[in-house]
């Protein structure tokens, strides 16, 4: 790999991000646990640009120093999907109020959907997310009107068409069935306008409810309506990977 004579050893970086002591860090590079622009590094002194370098610990990005904001909000049903409605509806700006940054939303949510929405200030990041190019695939729970029949998962699956072209689905489980009423989760990666609600409707179970759960395999977890969270190192990571950042 190409050295970066004024950079910083790899094992201060490794330390900086939290993965221990200096020589702890020493160690995983010693067990040849560290990648550096996809080679391994397994000897000290070697200097790096954290800023520019690839740096993998046990197949696990490290995330490049950043003064950019990464956020996860779990937007709750009736908020509109921008940072100032000019209607007056309810919009994103309450939930980041006190963040200091200019941030914006990585592609939206119906305003009657709730779930993972991300935030950054990061424009390089929130145009490869939200491009299609990259397939983020995208977790979804439907309430769903009806008993949902056997068979509909993989019909699902093979695709069908709506007006504006064929659609699949990459993962379809029943969570709850009853007479009534169903819910069902789904896995896609196409992004085009309310294809979720669409899709189910044209197999004859209209959405009555539908939430956003995962996002590029970020999860919402216990995360409430209208919270706000920091993504992780490891979650910022993954994204990064996963868009070739």
């Amino acid at each position: 790999m190409s050295e970066h004579p004024e950079g910083i050893r790899l094992q201060k970086v490794l330390a900086q991000a939290g993965l221990g002591s200096r020589r702890a860090c020493e160690e995983l590079m010693g067990a040849g646990r560290v990648t550096v622009n996809g080679e391994v590094v397994d000897r000290m002194g070697v200097r790096v640009d954290p800023a520019t370098d690839v740096i993998h610990v046990d197949g696990r990005r490290i995330p490049p120093p950043s003064e950019h904001a990464y956020l996860v909000l779990n937007k709750p049903r009736g908020v509109v999907s921008t940072m100032h409605d000019e209607q007056g509806r309810r919009d994103l700006r309450e939930y980041v109020a006190d963040r200091p940054e200019r941030l914006f939303h990585v592609g939206r949510l119906d305003t009657d959907t709730s779930g993972l929405l991300l935030l950054t200030n990061d424009g390089d990041f929130a145009n490869r997310m939200a491009h299609p190019s990259y397939e983020i695939t995208k977790t979804y729970v439907a309430q769903v009107r009806g008993r949902v029949p056997r068979g509909l998962g993989r019909r699902l699956r093979e695709g069908i068409e709506l007006d504006d072209g064929p659609v699949s689905v990459d993962r379809f489980v029943v969570k709850q069935e009853a007479e009534a009423r169903s819910i069902v989760e789904l896995d896609l990666h196409v992004g085009r306008n309310r294809i979720v609600r669409r899709m189910l409707e044209e197999v004859g179970h209209p959405v009555e409810e539908l939430t956003r759960t995962a996002f590029g395999g970020i999860h919402l977890g216990g995360l409430r309506p209208g919270g706000l969270r920091d993504l992780t190192a490891d979650e910022l990571g993954r994204l990064l990977d996963s868009v070739g950042l």
